[in-house]
């Protein structure tokens, strides 16, 4: 996935994106951490630009929310941009704000891992699609939906889904385990956005993931929902690139 489109030009912005281990045409990394994952970012970005990492922007997304944490514990990225990103379940205060249904996953993670890889190893790129755009708002559901965004999304999900799904399975382990991070230790600038109308990725919209984050800088935007990166992206890169 991508965001941005011509703004990329017009801003100079290079956008650099990756698949993870396991997912397009990465191989699988049978012990993955998101520590791990986020070092990977750093080699691939030194390959990508010849010279060491230690000091880019970083943006993520959703699920992707967790490996660009790791990365700003790591302390090489200069700032992290998150934006609607998905909260740790597993954190208790966050959980206790979670209705019933939503706790199902995480505690069937918690109590028989190897039975929740067997689940979400069932899950297909069409599941994921029907679950996302089905259970979205109208305004969300427009983005979603629209002709060009929604043939890049399908892409996505098949490469997501690539190699019987392994990589997707280790992600969303990691997302609904403690992340145990350490994110008190992180130093350079964050920046958490949500939109007002976003209501699946966090209870309170990011409020006790920012309180533990040193000098974290919330911002609930009105009248957006979880399609926030492609209706905001301008905000997004500039605030990136500031």
């Amino acid at each position: 996935m991508s965001f941005g489109g011509g703004l990329l030009d017009a801003m100079r912005v290079r956008l650099v994106t990756m698949d993870r281990p396991g997912m397009g045409g990465s191989d699988v990394e049978q012990e993955r951490s998101p520590s791990s994952t986020a070092r990977d970012y750093r080699d691939f970005l030194h390959g990508v630009l010849g010279e060491p990492v230690d000091d880019v922007p970083v943006v993520a997304n959703s699920q992707g929310a967790l490996f660009g944490l790791a990365a700003a514990v790591q302390g090489w990225a200069r700032s992290c941009v998150l934006v609607s990103p998905m909260d740790e379940v597993a954190h208790p205060a966050v959980r206790g704000q979670l209705p019933p249904e939503a706790l199902d996953l995480p505690d069937l993670v918690r109590d028989d891992p190897d039975r929740a890889r067997d689940v979400l190893a069932g899950f297909t790129a069409e599941a994921m699609e029907q679950m996302v755009v089905g259970g979205s708002s109208e305004e969300d559901r427009e983005v979603y939906t629209e002709p060009e965004f929604l043939a890049v999304y399908r892409t996505a999900l098949e490469e997501g889904f690539a190699g019987s799904g392994v990589g997707y399975v280790q992600d969303t382990m990691m997302a609904m385990s403690p992340w145990g991070l350490g994110l008190e230790a992180i130093a350079e600038p964050v920046h958490v956005f949500y939109g007002e109308g976003d209501r699946t990725h966090s209870p309170d919209h990011g409020e006790t993931l920012a309180s533990r984050i040193p000098g974290a800088r919330r911002v609930i935007v009105r009248g957006a929902g979880g399609a926030l990166l492609w209706t905001h992206s301008r905000m997004v890169l500039e605030i990136a690139s500031g």
